[in-house]
């Protein structure tokens, strides 16, 4: 094959490689969400429906992507992690970031009418960006959706009793937020049960601990036996 003389442009690119023997984790976030929430009105505090057109666009990722053995979703977010064993794209960052994110993108966007069928997408259109992080150990893995799963719970019991401050307590937005500032968890859970007879642990369990899909539960029970 000829080459121009311009080829040499082509030594300018990098291609960084993620380290051999780490568990992979591509986490992405939806960009402006809390304006789209609010510009296709979202039902609060959860959408559920949301909430599955996240999981679907997830799933569409895993059917796609066999390397990923899970994925965790909470709200905007969702976190899709490759065995430690992946050879995907030589282990290339650049092309297994882009590859996920425009993925879940492209299907989010695909399947939103399959959701909101009464509600058409304009411009400008779901986004999402994400990000690779890697774990060396199976601890750090644990560690890792433990940790995005405490946020669900801590987001969602804010968020569930902000939302009946202002939804059935009759308060403006802000003096929701301050009237819980500083107030810890047992305290929301005495708002939401005392005022408006809400008990959180009655609350949906997708609401409050998020969505895990797998692959094969042998993955899971496998890795659970490692120290």
């Amino acid at each position: 094959m000829a080459k121009s003389k311009y080829e040499y442009v082509k030594f300018f690119e990098q291609h960084p490689h993620l380290l051999p023997n780490t568990f992979l984790v591509v986490r992405i976030d939806g960009r402006g969400f809390h304006h789209l929430s609010s510009r296709y009105n979202f039902e609060k505090p959860n959408d559920r429906r949301a909430l599955n057109l996240m999981n679907a666009a997830a799933m569409t990722v895993l059917k796609e992507l066999p390397d990923v053995v899970l994925a965790y979703g909470i709200s905007d977010e969702y976190s899709f992690v490759f065995d430690r064993s992946t050879e995907l794209f030589d282990r290339r960052e650049s092309k297994i970031l882009t590859t996920v994110v425009s993925t879940f993108t492209s299907y989010f966007v695909h399947l939103w009418p399959s959701f909101f069928h009464d509600r058409a997408l304009s411009s400008p259109m779901p986004s999402f960006d994400g990000r690779v992080v890697q774990y060396p150990s199976i601890q750090n893995m644990r560690d890792y959706l433990s940790w995005r799963q405490a946020d669900c719970h801590i987001n969602n019991l804010y968020n569930t009793t902000f939302w009946a401050l202002v939804q059935k307590g009759d308060m403006g937005t802000a003096e929701a937020e301050e009237a819980l500032k500083g107030t810890v968890a047992s305290q929301k859970n005495e708002i939401l049960f005392s005022r408006f007879g809400i008990n959180y642990n009655d609350e949906p369990e997708q609401f409050k601990k998020g969505t895990l899909l797998f692959r094969d539960v042998r993955w899971l029970s496998g890795h659970c036996e490692e120290t």
